[in-house]
């Protein structure tokens, strides 16, 4: 395994969970792959959505939170990814993971108990300290919103 700082993730096994726990498959790999934990086989229509349970609970340290992110091979291949990607899993979050997930593709998508459904990712967290002020410091791009800078060089 890489030599990357780890930081101790607290997980509860709940009483539906089966098969292996969230894994970094690689040795430079950001997220762990997790798994579903079904009873049956789901099969997702274009356009649906689904939550999927992972039959986990996690304690994450206090200053970090848990990004739930799609899997690329389930995005460019089947259209399936986190609809509200990236997810997030609060520190002071005690219940079940569970995924939800979309279709984006023009095919029906099958998901299988222990199918790797998405990514988790550790990640520390900031919060802002919110200043009222009357103006704001200046940039060179401004008020300058959506497409204002361009899409090629």
């Amino acid at each position: 395994m890489a030599s990357f700082q780890q930081v101790p993730l607290k997980v509860k096994i709940l009483s539906n969970f089966k098969g292996e726990l969230p894994r970094y498959e690689t040795a430079h790999a950001s997220g762990m792959d997790v798994r579903a934990a079904l009873t049956e086989d789901l099969t997702i229509a274009p356009l649906q959505r689904a939550m999927i349970p992972t039959g986990l609970s996690v304690e994450i340290p206090h200053g970090f939170e848990i990004q739930v992110r799609p899997r690329s091979g389930l995005a460019a291949k089947q259209g399936m990814t986190v609809l509200n990607t990236p997810g997030t899993i609060d520190a002071d979050y005690r219940g079940e993971v569970k995924v939800i997930v979309i279709n984006l593709g023009d095919k029906p998508v099958q998901i299988r108990d222990q199918d790797r459904i998405a990514q988790f990712v550790l990640c520390p967290v900031v919060q802002a300290a919110i200043e009222i002020v009357s103006e704001l410091g200046d940039t060179a791009r401004g008020e300058g919103g959506f497409g204002s800078t361009g899409v090629s060089v």
